[in-house]
């Protein structure tokens, strides 16, 4: 096979018996994934004796790809799939023999809840007085293993689940974990079913196995197991334990060591040459993951010898971190021709993107959120702006509608029915339909109560637009406005079975305010008004590129940067309580916490490991969380980076001829942005 170094033909050309390939990051896993395919169909195997499982539909759909490129051929009798997509191939085949009808149906999770809480009723317990999502979730643990009823105080719904699983089974309905759980239940009771697969499938590979997991380790083991002590299973494995990072959705990198042990005579062949990273970053990488215990030992090294060193940034608050990464990014395409997709923003967790989206959004630097919803998309956040762009214009009918009856105030679907018979007849705003309804006969409403909702909601929007539009304290008065529509009880009221859940969206809205307040308050701020803090906000949805660029900076999550690689990476909030994170530290004891921080270690391995040639960490001294600026220490993580390999950023000061590229370019923005609004 062309361009394979010595481990991967290995990997590759050892096609029977059991495989055990220890993937490093940036190995190449994908591309031997591919040619031991091929080297297979090569041999005159068949494909349809070949499965190969994926995490991914986008994963297989890339492999099945590249092997049609590779060998030209239609691959019609090739499974490459999903294991989900794969439990459904085996229940549309055999789902009769644990009686259902073939023509079954995919239950999402709308239906799963509806589906649950007939069943509550079923064994008389009202929906309204528990935690129907919940209960969504133990039912799903208990099918795919993760839990079992014990004791606790769970097992008051098992009346419920054996319930729940009786209607789908009437309705020959399926959920999403009965994909994995069914097919399990087929081969462990119906042998002559499973043999027909086993003699089917004689070669498996499953990539990304660090993250199956229990309910798929076990489907696949007995897929590959062979009765016959002279018979090999031709099963390969590809993973990486240092990258497993999804614990929390049960993938286990426990099914490593239960491989081995399972397949006794397990070849093992290690990937480690990376052909991402710099030696600079890998030796960085090397330094943390090897503080972890339960892990197969290697280590990355690169043929990209040297590399820059890591920058470390100590900013003040995470507003000084922001306009950091901003300044880099910007200084950094300038000098040094970077597209701006070239660059990864990494977080711990979503909540800690609103300072970076304000700092791009200030530098006209075009984002895209990945691994969460952007802050200002977030729904609280929305509904909160959407007053005050109707205060600021009152016909503004989208955002007027998004806010008529949010928090509800008795001007539900017929008050709009009216208004919009209103506009319609006579092609005016919203508001002024509002008014016309305010003045209205009496006959038009049911009840006196309709025309004195419309009069208070009318009286509101009047009294903080009135007090909005001068230029001084618009944070205070949007807090005021929040408190007088009570938005507090409107979420509690929303979310009545999970207040945390509730307390983290008005949390949400308390960092709005703050941001307006650090806004506002920046003495080079010389327009503080509601229109321009407005203007500043409707600038997020425009992230083209200013000189036919077309690409944008990836502001994203760790979690879902994993398998992702950018030239620069900023890795934000390195800081004790973000990485490792405090709540992966508290949930369970003593066993708990360490698996939590070994975790934690993997996800800040992965993190670093996205960088190809220049990485940034920054670690904030003071973080605000819900209006309140605590002290940080820098992540335990961050000493165990070897201390040659780290520089500690110094603020680099500008040319002129910078400046003044930058003063053209803002110029030439600015043209670009009024010839699109003449």
């Amino acid at each position: 096979m062309p361009n394979l170094n010595s481990p991967q033909q290995r990997a590759v050309s050892t096609i029977e018996g059991p495989v055990l390939i220890i993937a490093g990051a940036g190995s190449g896993k994908t591309r031997v994934i591919t040619y031991r395919i091929v080297a297979m169909l090569d041999l005159g195997i068949p494909q349809s004796a070949i499965l190969a499982l994926t995490f991914t539909n986008k994963a297989a759909k890339e492999m099945e790809t590249r092997i049609k490129e590779i060998t030209g051929k239609k691959l019609q009798n090739l499974t490459v799939c999903t294991f989900h997509a794969f439990g459904v191939k085996i229940l549309r085949e055999e789902i009769e023999a644990i009686g259902y009808r073939k023509n079954f149906s995919i239950y999402d999770e709308t239906d799963r809840d509806q589906r649950i809480k007939d069943s509550l009723r079923e064994c008389k317990i009202s929906p309204g007085n528990v935690d129907v999502y919940a209960i969504g979730q133990l039912f799903s643990k208990i099918k795919t293993e993760l839990t079992d009823w014990g004791d606790s105080a769970n097992s008051t719904y098992k009346d419920v689940y054996e319930a729940y699983n009786r209607g789908l089974k009437l309705f020959n309905a399926v959920d999403f974990d009965d994909l994995l759980a069914l097919p399990l239940k087929i081969f462990t009771e119906f042998p002559e079913i499973l043999e027909k697969y086993r003699k089917k499938y004689r070669y498996i590979m499953v990539d990304e196995f660090q993250d199956t997991s229990f309910i798929q380790y076990r489907l696949m083991r007995l897929l590959a197991w062979r009765e016959d002590a002279n018979q090999s299973a031709n099963i390969c494995v590809v993973g990486d334990d240092d990258q497993s990072i999804y614990s929390w959705r049960g993938a286990s990198y426990e099914n490593i060591a239960r491989f081995e042990r399972d397949f006794p005579g397990t070849v093992e062949i290690k990937l480690e040459q990376n052909y991402r990273s710099t030696t600079t970053i890998l030796e960085a990488a090397n330094g943390v993951i090897c503080n972890n215990t339960n892990r197969k030992e290697k280590r990355l090294w690169s043929g990209n010898s040297g590399g820059k060193p890591i920058e470390l940034f100590y900013p003040q608050n995470e507003s000084n971190e922001a306009d950091f990464i901003a300044g880099e990014i910007k200084r950094i395409r300038f000098q040094e021709h970077v597209k701006f997709d070239d660059f990864g923003v990494l977080v711990r967790t979503n909540s800690m993107m609103r300072a970076i989206e304000e700092a791009f959004l200030a530098g006209n630097i075009p984002y895209t959120v990945s691994g969460g919803t952007s802050f200002f998309h977030r729904k609280e956040i929305k509904d909160v702006l959407s007053y005050l762009r109707v205060i600021g214009n009152l016909d503004d009918d989208v955002n007027l509608l998004r806010i008529i009856n949010t928090p509800r105030r008795g001007l539900g679907d017929a008050v709009v029915e009216k208004l919009g018979k209103i506009v319609e007849t006579r092609h005016c705003s919203i508001w002024d339909a509002l008014e016309t309804l305010q003045n209205a006969p009496n006959v038009l409403f049911a009840a006196e109560m309709g025309r004195i909702d419309i009069q208070e909601f009318i009286a509101l929007i009047e009294k903080h637009r009135a007090e909005m539009l001068s230029k001084r304290n618009l944070s205070q008065k949007v807090r005021r406005l929040v408190d007088e529509i009570d938005y507090w009880s409107y979420l509690v009221t929303e979310f009545s079975k999970n207040e945390k859940l509730a307390r983290w969206k008005f949390a949400n809205i308390d960092t709005l305010i703050d941001s307006i307040h650090t806004w506002e308050s920046d003495p080079d701020n010389f327009d503080p008004t509601l229109y321009s803090y407005l203007n500043r906000v409707s600038l997020i949805s425009q992230n083209d590129g200013d000189d036919g660029d077309k690409g944008k900076v990836n502001l994203m999550t760790i979690h879902a940067a994993k398998g992702l690689e950018f030239p620069v990476v900023f890795i934000a909030g390195v800081e004790d309580g973000v990485i490792p994170h405090t709540r992966s530290l508290e949930e369970g004891g003593i066993e708990t916490t360490a698996g939590g921080i070994e975790e934690e270690r993997r996800l800040f391995y992965v993190a670093i490991t996205r960088a190809r040639d220049k990485l940034f960490i920054t670690s904030c001294q003071q973080r605000r969380r819900q209006q309140t600026t605590i002290n940080c220490l820098p992540s335990p993580f961050l000493a165990e980076i070897p201390t040659h390999l780290i520089e500690i950023h110094a603020p680099i000061q500008k040319t002129v001829e910078e400046e003044k590229a930058e003063s053209a370019q803002f110029f030439a923005n600015m043209k670009k942005m009024f010839r699109t609004n003449t």
